[in-house]
């Protein structure tokens, strides 16, 4: 089905894996016996938040479900999350405002 043998699956496997490993050991095995400067502490502290709305947005924006085609339920739940977020600064109800408005607007869309 793909063209490839088990045996070159196997192989791409392992090597990625061990390409994975590497890069993670040189940057945490290696530079983690050293102290990190405080510059680059202050940046990394915000990994997170910039990762959280790269994999968040193209769900919101691009559905699966709706064949890739924008949704007002996604959109809305999605507006009322970061809302609930900015002012209840609580990602837990965050979280629960935004699944309970996707539920509701899908049921009430559908």
């Amino acid at each position: 089905m793909t063209g490839y043998s088990p045996f070159e699956i196997w192989t791409i496997i392992i090597v990625l894996g061990i390409g994975t490993f590497a890069l993670r050991y040189v940057f945490l095995g290696l530079a983690a016996r050293k102290p990190m400067p405080e510059w680059l502490l202050r940046y990394l502290r915000y990994t997170p938040v910039a990762v959280l709305p790269g994999m968040v947005a193209p769900l919101v924006l691009w559905p699966e479900a709706t064949g890739g085609m924008p949704e007002p339920a996604r959109m809305l739940a999605a507006l009322l999350t970061l809302g609930a977020g900015i002012v209840t600064r609580n990602v837990l109800l965050a979280i629960l405002a935004g699944f309970i408005s996707l539920y509701l607007g899908l049921f009430l869309i559908f």
